[in-house]
């Protein structure tokens, strides 16, 4: 199964929501699946992690964007901020949630082969 990359470019919980689900969804297939946020989409991982739609995700059975994020990377799903976003939103590694990595542009890149399908949220 080809590996699927993620690049979240906004800072939109919605975009990330479902980039998780998609994700999370590979890794239950038996793939690969890795999520970069750049830039201003790293304050999407700001502790304590909130959106906008988590009551209305909760009320419907569904799980919280901070649950999600969990989930994903107990499935093994590769949750990488950038570090130019890092700086841009004020936030240190040590501050991400459990599983987070810092990364760059050039090391996801370098990481996405060929065969890999890349897609932009």
């Amino acid at each position: 199964m080809r590996e699927l990359r993620i690049v979240v470019t906004t800072a939109e919980a919605e975009r990330f929501r479902g980039a998780l689900v998609l994700a999370a969804a590979q890794v239950a297939l038996g793939g690969r699946a890795a999520i970069f946020l750049q830039l201003d989409a790293v304050s999407l991982l700001r502790t304590p992690v909130a959106a906008p739609e988590d009551e209305a995700h909760r009320a419907a059975g569904l799980p919280s964007l901070a649950m999600l994020i969990e989930e994903a990377a107990e499935l093994g799903v590769a949750i990488i901020a950038c570090q130019s976003g890092l700086a841009l939103c004020g936030l240190r590694a040590a501050a991400l949630p459990a599983g987070a990595e810092v990364g760059g542009p050039l090391g996801f890149l370098q990481a996405t082969d060929d065969e890999a399908r890349l897609l932009f949220a």
